[in-house]
């Protein structure tokens, strides 16, 4: 089951998640970043840091309402997180809007926390345990479950606080359903595994609230009668009569569980022997973990948020931040009253290995992928991350079982698109000029330096007139100049000149026409000379026909007088 989606049309590729993932959950192939269901540990960190908004959280609202409609009994179990987020002073106004929304009622997970904390005490103070890592995060189980086996001896055998509180609830109320309610996405997985019928995040539920148009500070009282009955007897809850179980004489101050160190206030008094250490957030856990490997003593409160649950991936942020946070759930638990412990319910838990599925590539693997992004040997490995993973090993390996690309490299894409492009420059027919808005050149090819007839040239104006360039950078416009002289050369251009706004530079390209100046010249020379020659023969032409003409009148003269002479003559002889 996904509980995160990935939109495809925003994720711009841009390796965010995969560099703030702690356990590398990212597929980030083919320019889109999917979730690898089996290592993500659902902390929530990808969608607080992706940039485009392209990752959110599955949405189980259209459950829980079908599950209210359907349901007879839905009771809700709430983080006590929901006092930063909603921004209350007590929990009854959170329960009558729960109420008013459809539920049957709503208590504190805090009750379930009083209990870990509590059981938390017991094992602490049996001496069994060399280190002692909470239980609390789901995330942070899921990590250990997944990446850090040799310490799960650590890992107390207890259910999280939601897990814990599900269980007295069910006891309690056997015929209810159950639904968590806080800011945590891990939860949702972790209560699908144990047998809670939904998991709400405080986004989730404000958005069903404002749907609804239920105003939390406007919520109608809901009176609730409820029989008081002793921790320590088994309870059979009916549908009509709840339960409280203040009769029970141990009591914590659980509510204290969302903030940073707050399972450690929660202790009324601590067991001897340890060192009571907290930490938060995903970018420490793994290193926490790894550390207490190595020392003995150490009560390790961890959490996978920053600043613990206050600050969960699914909490509504408020102007005062985490620090008002801080202080509103301190406040509260100050002056609510104390968690009381049932002390009859079983909250024992088993944490047992779990495999990703990767792949471990052979060394072989690693350096064909590194070969072929130009790691032949140690010092090229820039372990630079940014292509997400921290290490050139790491992505070769990501690489091998399919989670990453070979061109995620961003320094061997980049020295690859730069060579190229070197090579496309270099090799280009035209001159290329790259000169800042001053006319400084910054970057000149050997076809540009052949044209303007020198290698060393600093500014545009050495190299013909300027005013052109002056024009496009004034402008902002392109400029083309026809047929451009260079002094130096005699060769002729014809220059382009682009603008590029952001590098605040010029692109001049300059294509030599010299050839076909001279050709046109040529053919111009050829074309003067033939009209010179055609005068020519015109003129010759002209004088050859008047002088044909000439003669072929004198010959028609003399044709005349002979023939009428000798018209005359035989006129005579007839007449003899």
């Amino acid at each position: 089951m996904l509980y995160l989606d990935f939109q495809k049309a925003n994720c711009k590729n841009c390796y965010k998640c995969l560099r703030s993932c702690p356990v590398k959950a990212i597929d980030a192939r083919d320019g889109q970043a999917k979730i690898i269901e089996s290592r993500c540990i659902l902390c929530g960190h990808c969608t607080q840091v992706c940039p485009q908004n392209a990752k959110s959280v599955h949405s189980d609202a259209q459950n829980i309402y079908r599950l209210l409609q359907k349901s007879k009994r839905v009771i809700a179990t709430v983080a006590p997180a929901f006092i930063a987020s909603f921004g209350l002073t007590s929990f009854e106004p959170f329960r009558k809007a729960l109420i008013e929304l459809g539920f049957s009622d709503a208590f504190e997970t805090s009750e379930g926390a009083a209990a870990v904390t509590a059981e938390y005490k017991k094992l602490l103070s049996s001496g069994k345990y060399e280190n002692f890592i909470t239980s609390a995060c789901p995330a942070v189980n899921r990590a250990i479950e997944l990446y850090h086996h040799e310490a799960l001896k650590y890992l107390a055998p207890v259910d999280s606080p939601m897990v814990a509180h599900y269980k007295i609830l069910k006891k309690r109320y056997p015929d209810a359903d159950i639904v968590f309610i806080g800011p945590c996405i891990a939860k949702k997985r972790e209560a699908r595994e144990n047998g809670l019928s939904g998991a709400l995040t405080f986004e989730e539920l404000a958005a069903m609230l404002d749907e609804k148009g239920i105003n939390i500070n406007a919520a109608p009282v809901v009176p609730v009668k409820r029989k008081k009955i002793a921790a320590t007897k088994e309870v059979a809850a009916t549908a009509d009569a709840a339960v409280d179980v203040t009769a029970a004489k141990t009591e914590m101050s659980a509510k204290f569980y969302p903030i940073s160190r707050g399972i450690i206030k929660s202790f009324d008094d601590f067991p001897e022997g340890y060192e009571y250490i907290a930490v938060d957030g995903v970018s420490r856990l793994d290193q926490a973990i790894d550390d207490l490997l190595s020392v003995k003593n150490v009560f390790l409160e961890i959490n996978a948020c920053e600043g613990a649950c206050i600050n969960g991936p699914c909490s509504i942020k408020r102007a005062g931040g985490s620090v008002e946070a801080n202080v509103m759930v301190r406040n509260y638990t100050n002056s609510a009253p104390r968690d009381v412990v049932p002390e009859y319910t079983d909250i024992s838990a088993v944490h047992k290995p779990r495999q990703a599925g990767d792949r471990i590539p052979t060394e072989e693997e690693i350096r064909s992928i590194l070969k072929s992004t130009g790691k032949t040997c140690a010092a090229d490995e820039l372990n630079c991350g940014a292509c997400g993973y921290s290490t050139c090993r790491e992505k070769a390996w990501a690489v091998v079982n399919g989670y990453a690309e070979v061109e995620m490299c961003v320094p061997y894409m980049r020295e690859k698109a730069e060579s190229m492009g070197n090579v496309i420059i270099e090799n280009s027919p035209n001159g290329l000029i790259v000169a800042d808005f001053d006319l400084k050149i910054h970057e000149i090819n050997r076809r540009a330096q052949a044209m303007i007839g020198s290698s060393s040239t600093e500014y545009v104006f050495d190299c013909f007139d300027p005013s052109a360039a002056f024009r496009a950078a004034e402008n902002m416009t392109q400029v083309h100049v026809d047929k451009m002289r260079l002094d130096k050369t005699g060769k002729y251009v014809d220059i382009n000149i682009v603008p590029l706004a952001k590098e605040k530079s010029l692109l001049i390209v300059l294509t030599d026409i010299t050839d076909k100046v001279n050709y046109d010249e040529e053919l111009n020379k050829v074309k003067r000379d033939t009209l010179a020659v055609t005068d020519t023969v015109i003129e010759k032409q002209m004088r050859v026909a008047q002088e044909i003409a000439s003669l072929l009148g004198e010959t028609t003269a003399e044709t005349k007088v002979a023939l009428l002479k000798l018209k005359d003559a035989m006129l005579k002889e007839k007449e003899n």
